[in-house]
């Protein structure tokens, strides 16, 4: 549990990689308590992105409260910091209707936002990231990495070789600031209030795994290829912003532009998908104060429906709980 100043929490976190059933425990959880949902997932905050996103239905929304869902157009970005102002608010909202807040996902920057607050970050200076695009295009990526590597190394290790956006953003903040991003990190403040932590993760590696691939070749059955070409169509958008490097819809929108056949975005879309469940275990593991729920038994789910109730009796407060 975040430390925070009461001892009762003021909301409960859900969280869990990919496809381990987060969604539908959390609807069942609202079935028995005075629960609103608030999403923490970076691809569920923008319009028109339905089915690669696994988002809850509109049925579903309609029985039960959801926030931070379809707030984005796909042209533009949310931040980390977006989230968590967003999230802070919204809990103070919920709890002052006399309601829980369960915020539920797996974007894991948004949940350590959260719970351990954010870094006074410099803004993004479009002059550095072109001359550091340059020299990732001459120099690749994993280049760029190892040279982050000597520089920041708590913060290299938290980024993987490949991945450019983050690799940008850590050297951009070196050159602007003189400061080592994980420096600028680990000067953060916790939110104002506590929050009671679950990881779900329910199923072994492997049948996860299996059930990520079947779950991909399902949204291409329910129009995931449609969906990234309407996107694709609209001539605004472009592969590298936010909401298109999103797994699934990168790898569709790669096909679409003739980058890959369709066979084989597929296999790639699947692939990335396991790559993002992994990403995010070792994440989950790396967060102290989580209590995990390994089965969805009745048995299994005490600890969480506990918490919850405990944060339904404060009833309406003028103070968070």
């Amino acid at each position: 549990m975040t430390a925070g100043p009461a001892t009762t929490p003021a909301a409960v976190l859900l969280m869990g990689p990919t496809g381990s059933g987060k969604t539908a425990l959390a609807l069942d959880l609202a079935r028995r308590w005075p629960i609103e949902i608030i999403s923490v997932d970076s691809a569920n905050v923008y319009r028109g992105m339905d089915v690669g996103t696994s988002k809850p239905t509109l049925a579903e929304r309609a029985g039960v409260p959801h926030h931070l869902i379809d707030i984005r157009d796909p042209a533009e970005a949310y931040s980390a910091g977006e989230f968590r102002r967003d999230a802070v608010r919204l809990i103070a909202e919920i709890r002052a209707r006399g309601r829980v807040p369960l915020l539920v996902g797996g974007t894991m920057l948004y949940f350590r936002a959260l719970r351990s607050g954010l870094a006074a970050l410099p803004p993004k200076d479009p002059a550095v990231r072109v001359r550091i695009n340059e020299r990732a295009r001459e120099l690749g990526w994993p280049a760029l990495h190892a040279e982050l590597a000597r520089l920041d190394p708590v913060a290299a290790s938290r980024i993987q070789p490949a991945d450019g956006q983050r690799i940008q953003r850590a050297l951009e903040v070196l050159e602007v600031t003189g400061r080592r991003l994980s420096d600028l990190h680990a000067a953060t403040t916790p939110p104002p209030f506590a929050t009671a932590a679950f990881a779900l993760l329910p199923f072994e590696r492997a049948e996860l795994y299996a059930r990520l691939d079947a779950r991909f070749l399902d949204m291409l059955g329910h129009g995931l290829v449609d969906e990234v070409r309407t996107l694709h169509e609209r001539g605004d958008l472009h592969a590298e912003l936010p909401s298109l490097r999103a797994v699934g819809y990168r790898q569709i929108w790669q096909h679409l532009a003739g980058e890959y056949a369709l066979a084989d975005a597929i296999a790639r879309g699947q692939r990335a998908t396991r790559q993002l469940a992994k990403r995010q275990m070792t994440w989950l593991k790396a967060e102290t104060g989580v209590q995990w729920i390994r089965s969805l038994a009745d048995q299994e789910l005490v600890m969480i429906s506990g918490v919850i109730a405990q944060v339904a009796d404060c009833g309406r407060s003028e103070t968070l709980c």
